[in-house]
Formats: C-alpha cells, sequence, structure tokens
C-alpha cells in the first residue's frame, strides 16, 4: 500500500481493480487429481473432443483378451456400411468357430447363422466361436481378417497396436494399449450410433440359451451404455466403458484389474471424477457461417467460412464464461477456391491455454471471375496497403 500513498484515492482503486482483474485472469485453474486406479493401464476421455481427462501407462503394450473384438466388430460394421456385407446375410460354422474355446454363443458347426445375430454373440455374449464364424466368412480366414484389423488400426491412429486373431485368446505378438482403445471406441460410437444401442443389451438369447452381458456397469449406471469387458490370465480383468451424461460422452479403459468387481468399480471411479469434475459445450457447429472473407479474382467477392464438423470444448467445470475465441483468416485470399479448402482458423483458449482449435474452410467453391474482374482485383490488390501500414 505505500506504493500508491500519493496518488488519487479514485485512482488507487483504479489500479487495484485492474490489478485484481488481471490476476484473476492469470490465475492457474486447480482440479482435483484423479482418483487412484488399480490396473495395468487406464485412461479417461472425452468423447467429443478426444481430451485425456486422466491416465496412466496408456501407451504400454498390453494383452486384450476380449476387448480385441471391439475392432472385430468395427470391421464387420465397416463391411456392413461399404455395402460388402449385409445383417441378413447367412454365415455357415465352420469347424474351427465351433470348437474355438472360451466363451461362446454355441453355435453349431454347418449350421448357417445371421450375421446379426453373430454380432449381437460376440457384442452381448462375448463368443469366441461368434468372432471366428465372422472372421471366416469375411475374409477367408482368420489371419487374413487380422491383417484388416490392422489396417484399420492403423488408419485410425492407434500406434501402439497389433492384432493377431478376432477374438482375443492368448497369442504371442497380440497387444492393444489404452489409449488406442479409447481411439478406437470414440470412432465405433461416432462412426455406427445406430449399431452402437446393441452395446447397452444387457442379454441375449440364441439357441434357447440366454446368456447375460457381463459389463456389470449396465445394471449399476444407467448412463452406462457399452462397451466390451474381456479376461484372460494374461490381460487380467478388463473393461472399456462409455457413459453419457447431460450431453457429455466420456469413455473409460481400465486394463489388467484384479476381478470382475474391480474393473467395474474403477471404470465407475474414473466416469464419476471426470462427469463431477469437468464439463462439454458444443461452441460452433460445423457447416455453418462463422465468418465473410473477401475473395479477389472471384466470380463472387465474399466466400462465407466455417467449419467441416461441430467444435466442441472440455474444460474444468464452472469455467464456461472464462472461454476466449479467436478467429483468424488468410489474407489475400484469391479464386479459385475450392469447398473445403483451409482459409483461417477458429482458436479457443482458457486463460491463455489452449482447448481447442480448427481450421476454418471454405463453406462452397470460388471460381475465377471473367477477365475484368481479374484484371480490377489486380490493380486493387496493388492499391492496398499492407497491414500495419
Amino acid at each position: 500500500m505505500i506504493l500508491f500513498k500519493n496518488l488519487p484515492v479514485l485512482l488507487f482503486f483504479s489500479l487495484l481493480i485492474a490489478t485484481t482483474a488481471a490476476n484473476a485472469e492469470d490465475a492457474e485453474i486447480t482440479t482435483p487429481a484423479a482418483p487412484t486406479i488399480a490396473a495395468s493401464g487406464y485412461i479417461l476421455m472425452n468423447y467429443d473432443t478426444g481430451k485425456v481427462l486422466a491416465e496412466n501407462n496408456a501407451d504400454v503394450k498390453l494383452a486384450p483378451a476380449s476387448l480385441t473384438k471391439i475392432m472385430s466388430v468395427y470391421v464387420v460394421f465397416r463391411e456392413i456400411s461399404n455395402g460388402h456385407l449385409h445383417l441378413d446375410d447367412l454365415v455357415t460354422i465352420s469347424q474351427k468357430a465351433w470348437e474355438t474355446p472360451g466363451s461362446r454363443m454355441f453355435i453349431e458347426v454347418g449350421n448357417q447363422v445371421k450375421v446379426e445375430d453373430l454380432l449381437k454373440g460376440v457384442i452381448i455374449q462375448s463368443g469366441n466361436d461368434a468372432s471366428v464364424a465372422l472372421a471366416e466368412h469375411i475374409a477367408g480366414d482368420e489371419t487374413t481378417f487380422a491383417d484388416m484389423m490392422n489396417q484399420h488400426a492403423e488408419r485410425l491412429g492407434m500406434k501402439n497396436s497389433h492384432f493377431q486373431d478376432s477374438n482375443g485368446l492368448p497369442i504371442d505378438n497380440h497387444y492393444t494399449t489404452a489409449r488406442d482403445l479409447a481411439i478406437l471406441s470414440q470412432a465405433l460410437i461416432k462412426e455406427f450410433p445406430d449399431y452402437y444401442r446393441w452395446f447397452s443389451q444387457k442379454e441375449f438369447t440364441f439357441n434357447n440359451i440366454v446368456q447375460h452381458n457381463r459389463n456389470q456397469l449396465l445394471s449399476r449406471d444407467e448412463t452406462v451404455d457399452g462397451i466390451k469387458t474381456g479376461f484372460t490370465d494374461a490381460a487380467g480383468y478388463c473393461l472399456v466403458a462409455s457413459a453419457l451424461r447431460n450431453d457429455m460422452r466420456l469413455i473409460s479403459v481400465v486394463m489388467g484389474a484384479s476381478s470382475p468387481n474391480a474393473r467395474a468399480n474403477e471404470n465407475q471411479n474414473l466416469l464419476n471424477y471426470g462427469f463431477r469434475f469437468f464439463e462439454a459445450h458444443k461452441l460452433y457447429q460445423g457447416k455453418t457461417s462463422l465468418a465473410e472473407a473477401r475473395v479477389w479474382k472471384g466470380d463472387t467477392k465474399n466466400l462465407q467460412l466455417g467449419l467441416a464438423e461441430d467444435l466442441y470444448a472440455t474444460i474444468p467445470r464452472g469455467h464456461y464464461n472464462d472461454l476466449k475465441a479467436v478467429i483468424n483468416i488468410d489474407k489475400k485470399i484469391t479464386a479459385p477456391v475450392k469447398e473445403g479448402t483451409k482459409l483461417g482458423t477458429v482458436n479457443v483458449t482458457l486463460k491463455n491455454e489452449v482447448v481447442a482449435n480448427k481450421d476454418l474452410i471454405a463453406l462452397k467453391s470460388v471460381e475465377q471471375g471473367n477477365i475484368f474482374q481479374r484484371i480490377y482485383d489486380s490493380a486493387m490488390m496493388m492499391l492496398e496497403k499492407p497491414d500495419g501500414q
């Protein structure tokens, strides 16, 4: 206070208010630490933004057990979406599929089973036999199907995964990570929302045998709607879970827990932490005009710019009003411009930390103008003063 003793009273209070505001602006946001999770590896990720809210050993390569089937199902869904496969196609069950050990759907050798039933047998009953049957039907043999799995893994950016079979039974050189499984689960939900509902189904009856989904969280927490459990002696007890609360979806992955209850409890702890201390907001809608840019030498002078897809931000709870967005548009945009061309950025910050950044793109194409428009704009561009002059 001594520093301000000779200042007028009003100026002193003005400085005090300004200093307080600056301190509030620069103050760090503190969020409670994530709970301690007893597992070989885990991750908690926001579905819309991909922001990681908690992790440990998330890039350590681990045996995935039946979490493998998430990728197997993803491949099948892709084949259906590409028109190469249909839900009512009939699959002839081979001797190899029938005799596959471990958890089973109880299909019979030589019988024909619909693709849709086999999918439910994989998703709900975790049937190893159903996984092999689908792999053989799609690719001819399981080895070729595993190649397809690895191609999709590479395309999705799953950098530390390699698959050797369709069901997750122990085999050399078969591994993935908590982070890669979160990436895969995000893609599965996003690309196939109509089929994803099967992951919340609590039981499935086939061959007069009722089997229950092993994901205990489906019964404990009504916001949980997937995804998959797994267990082998090498992998321990594993679970990928996803929950939707108040328009925010989280994905949690726990690998190598000590028991079925432990994997459920640890996933629940992660989900509760994420929903309690974080919030997600849709800030801008995709394919909607956010700004207008001047286009030179085109058949039109103005071009609407927007985002290719919706922009979300995941932030600590209670700090929505602290978000700031800045739109940057490229200078001297010259026709022709193709729809989808990057022409700027949208940058969203919270307390000077970037929380979201997306490209601004052209929402339509602009063709070159006629010779007179091009000559006129060339002259006008030469007359324009550079920025800052």
